[in-house]
């Protein structure tokens, strides 16, 4: 029976349920599957007090979160033995090695244990410090003491001759130090974090009509918000340089077009002064001319009077069109710079709006999804109409890039988003909430039919593959659907699709619940 897997372990308990005539009761086929798989029988589990226990731990290292999954599995499963190791490892402990358990062969090797225990070879110590002295960046310089256990410890590691009690005794005080650097340095991190929030929201707040700069800053609070990795942030700065340029460019354009309009303003004045002198100037000539007309008495005295007034009237009449045509001219280059500087406005708001949405898929990012959410549930107070929120997980999206690559499971994030565009409505919005999620908004839809339109779209992704080199890719997503009530935020409501969406995962995926 040993060698039965669960399903079939399970299937067999079924037919001796049934053969036995016993009732179908949670403790009659815990009681018959525990006999059948070998499992010694436990009275009076205490699962929800061990669940208490392991929703109390913290998870702030990897390990930890590891152990406590494994301890809620195994609390699942009513399994003590899976209980009692899942502490033990969660501890960070390790039994104690006696000195029977303990030799030492030639050189450096040392095994401990049985004869099949693998032997602590110089190689496989001398891997151990090199690991240690890789992780010392990583944690820094602040604590002296810490830094002390470590060369300590590294150089107990390359010496020579070693100690295995005294090794273990070293390894155990510095795991213990170990855990509080790492949970200083992360919450230093996050203290860091929070203060950069700060100072870009602020900046924010100040800059309240300028758009360019609150792209600027929504570009940066993207970049700071965990979780950090370097490809994102690699991608979110030159997003934000290409924004930072186009800004400057824009800036050097409107002083451009300014400095032409100040140009031009100038010299429509100084013409304009130019125009009224040389008027007055003409008057006084006509007056003049008038004058001595009607003091001559032949033909011969009028007619360099009339040449005069001919000759004052052409200059008048060329200065007036040349100052025309200049103005023309300063205008013309006026009305370009403005249209230029009208196009690159429009550049830089479809910039600003990238800094809005997810670079690798398209969709809204979380403060874009922040937006769009807030506005619906105006809309629906407003209309008093209804609002759903569907929240979506890909599944086995961690398996799917272990096996496959990164660049596969990018695929299938843009595949999926892809996908849920083609079967959305227009007044539908669709965000990348984190990783693997994404979440829908269904204005004027009630929770039932927007769990039909996630079905409809599950049925979609089975009909639709997209191909990795040769290999065909199926992916499929649980999800979990809320209607937002009345007095209530959005982001609340998400958080109930997300309790809806992990029941879904719990009940076997490629699932749609209902919150």
């Amino acid at each position: 029976m040993a060698d039965k897997k669960p399903f079939e372990i399970a299937r067999e308990t079924l037919k001796q349920i049934t053969a036995r005539k016993l009732v179908p009761t949670p403790a009659n086929y815990q009681s018959v599957y525990n006999e059948i798989a070998g499992i010694p029988a436990v009275g009076n589990f205490p699962g929800d007090v061990l669940r208490d226990i392991a929703q109390a731990l913290p998870t702030k290292t990897p390990g930890q979160q590891k152990q406590k999954s494994l301890l809620e599995y195994a609390i699942d499963r009513m399994n003590w033995d899976g209980v009692k190791t899942a502490l033990v490892a969660y501890g960070g402990f390790v039994p104690a090695v006696s000195d029977s358990e303990t030799s030492s062969a030639a050189g450096r090797s040392v095994t401990v244990g049985s004869a099949s225990a693998v032997p602590l070879t110089p190689e496989f110590l001398a891997l151990i410090a090199r690991i240690l002295e890789y992780s010392q960046p990583a944690l820094g310089q602040d604590d002296e003491r810490f830094a002390v256990q470590l060369s300590e410890l590294v150089a107990s590691l390359k010496s020579s001759e070693v100690d295995v009690l005294q090794l273990k005794n070293q390894l155990l005080n510095f795991s213990h130090r170990l855990s509080f650097v790492a949970e200083d340095q992360a919450e230093i991190k996050s203290g860091l974090l929070k203060l950069l929030q700060l100072v870009f929201e602020n900046i924010a707040d100040i800059a309240l009509d300028d758009q360019w700069l609150q792209g600027q800053m929504e570009a940066l609070k993207q970049a700071s918000a965990p979780p950090l990795s370097l490809r994102r942030l690699d991608d979110v700065e030159r997003r934000l340089r290409d924004v930072i340029f186009k800004q400057k460019d824009a800036k050097d354009r409107a002083v451009q077009a300014q400095e032409e309009m100040r140009q031009m303003l100038a010299t429509f004045i100084e013409r304009l002064s130019e125009l009224t002198q040389s008027t007055g100037i003409f008057q006084n000539k006509l007056e003049e001319s008038a004058r001595q007309i009607e003091q001559a008495k032949t033909l011969e005295e009028i007619a360099p009077v009339l040449r005069e007034v001919v000759g004052t009237t052409r200059a008048m009449a060329a200065q007036s069109q040349g100052s025309q045509s200049e103005l023309q001219q300063l205008q013309e280059r006026a009305q370009k710079t403005e249209a230029e500087l009208a196009k690159l406005h429009q550049e830089l708001d479809r910039v600003s709006i990238q800094a809005r949405h997810d670079s690798l898929t398209g969709a809204l990012n979380r403060k874009g999804l922040e937006e769009a959410a807030n506005r619906e549930i105006s809309q629906m107070r407003r209309k008093d109409s209804v609002l759903s929120v569907a929240l979506l997980d890909i599944d086995n999206f961690k398996k799917l890039n272990d096996t496959l690559g990164h660049a596969t499971g990018d695929m299938a994030l843009s595949h999926l988003a892809t996908v849920a565009c083609e079967c959305m409505r227009p007044q539908d919005t669709l965000a990348r909430y984190g990783g693997e999620e994404f979440v829908i908004l269904l204005p004027d839809t009630a929770v039932d039919n927007a769990v039909e339109a996630m079905t409809r779209l599950q049925r979609e992704l089975t009909k639709r593959f997209f191909l990795s080199g040769t290999e065909k890719v199926l992916i499929t997503f649980s999800a979990g659907v809320a209607q937002v009530a009345l007095d209530e935020e959005p982001f609340e409501a998400i958080k109930r699709a997300d309790k809806a969406m992990y029941l879904a995962k719990r009940a076997g995926k490629n699932r749609v619940l209902a919150a």
